[in-house]
């Protein structure tokens, strides 16, 4: 047969090794150990992984690349970061979100990451950032998958025109339902603000994805109504809860019913390591609380938990490079889980699990799904997360669209090898 595109000896995240990827257009046509044929272009993966994109189901696109626009964050708190956007957001214009996102966006590209779902604050009048985003999805759809979230940021009922315009935006275009419950004025409102947006929701047949509960308060709950609105309106499937942050603080006995609850629901569950380990526990002397939802329970329960990036060089962190296995290498420290199991799985959480998040169509390393893979440098998932590989190629639809030299280092020591390339430290055995 011939092909467009054939990828050989490639590793897959399941641990098979030998394979080989063929292309067609812009599908996958065949896997497998015995895939053979003439190739428009062949490339030989030498051993190493071959994996679906990357993908991140919580990010904040109108925000990203702003940092120390108009100041910095003093103080590195939650408050101050919200503070600080809505001190920026008079400021923005059309242009300037649409050239920080596309700039974001080729930078998630070189990390293998090919689609990103972003929360878009509502709260202004103009509507300004979500149109400019509504545009940026238009103009890099040939080459990342970018879902946008209605997120009313200052509260659905605290910000007098949240309401109004988290309608004109899902009117727009924008293709999730989104909300803040634990930032409105009172638990009150915010149980009401997660039935209102549920309502809606299940009106339009759209997703739901909010923000709950990223506080250091037991008593913050909203997670228990999204849970149970999500199972009275049938939303389970297409509704998930972020951050979670007060789980990790709560009582045990109440989790043990809370947890069942979500499962029943079909909720999602979306946790954000590296913002919530730096932003939760400020008010902490010590111990000081890590301040995450309470991942291993979930998942022995079957809650589905995904792992975002939420933020990158923003009023609410300043670090960050658009690169999901930093994010599951923070997970897996700050948890902790370091099982051979467990970074396996945080693996997952930046792949699989966020893909189902978003409800991607065709993702996956199967015949019949999207030519859409990332080569990384190195052996096997767990050794994916402990180096924080090298991405030497990244294909979308069956074209190669960006490339990464291996890392590799020269050294210059007695009786020691003159080069030395990390992927080979990988065990050689080791389960």
């Amino acid at each position: 047969m011939a092909f467009d595109l054939l990828i050989t000896n490639a590793v897959l995240p399941d641990g098979r090794s030998g394979q080989a990827i063929a292309v067609s257009g812009e599908r996958i046509v065949a896997i497998g150990p015995d895939v053979a044929g003439e190739a428009g272009q062949t490339i030989d993966a030498g051993g190493l992984l071959v994996a679906p994109p990357f993908v991140d189901c919580h990010f904040h696109m109108d925000a990203t690349l702003s940092l120390g626009l108009p100041r910095l964050n003093q103080s590195g708190t939650l408050l101050e970061g919200i503070a600080l956007w809505g001190e920026l957001k008079p400021m923005l214009t059309h242009e300037a979100v649409i050239v920080r996102a596309l700039r974001y966006c080729d930078l998630a590209v070189s990390q293998g990451l090919l689609a990103v779902r972003s929360h878009v604050d509502v709260c202004d009048d103009r509507l300004l950032a979500v149109e400019a985003l509504l545009e940026v999805k238009r103009l890099v759809k040939p080459y990342l998958d970018l879902q946008l979230v209605a997120f009313p940021q200052d509260g659905y009922f605290r910000s007098p025109a949240a309401a109004r315009n988290l309608e004109r935006a899902l009117d727009l275009g924008v293709d999730v339902v989104g909300g803040i419950p634990h930032f409105e004025r009172t638990m009150e409102e915010g149980a009401a603000s997660v039935k209102a947006l549920c309502a809606i929701a299940a009106k339009r047949g759209l997703m739901i994805d909010l923000h709950c509960d990223e506080s250091d308060d037991p008593l913050s709950r909203h997670i228990e109504v999204l849970a149970a609105e999500t199972h009275r309106l049938g939303l389970g499937g297409r509704a998930a809860g972020s951050h979670l942050t007060s789980m990790h603080s709560m009582d045990s006995y109440y989790v043990s019913k809370l947890l069942p609850l979500i499962r029943e629901s079909g909720l999602f569950a979306i946790a954000n390591p590296l913002i919530n380990i730096t932003l939760q526990g400020r008010h902490d002397t010590y111990p000081k609380r890590r301040g995450l939802m309470r991942i291993p329970e979930m998942r022995a329960l079957g809650i589905p938990v995904a792992l975002g990036q939420d933020c990158v060089m923003d009023p609410w962190y300043g670090l960050g490079g658009a690169d999901m296995l930093d994010v599951a290498h923070m997970a897996v420290h700050a948890v902790p889980m370091t099982s051979r199991e467990a970074i396996r799985w945080a693996f997952e959480a930046v792949t699989s699990v966020p893909a189902a998040v978003m409800g991607l169509q065709d993702y996956g390393l199967a015949k019949g799904c999207n030519a859409d893979f990332v080569l990384l440098q190195a052996r096997d998932t767990i050794e994916a997360v402990r180096m924080r590989a090298t991405r030497l190629a990244v294909i979308r639809r069956g074209k190669v669209i960006a490339r990464t030299q291996p890392r590799q280092a020269t050294l210059d020591l007695p009786d020691r090898p003159a080069s030395l390339d990390p992927s080979s430290y990988a065990p050689k055995a080791a389960e």
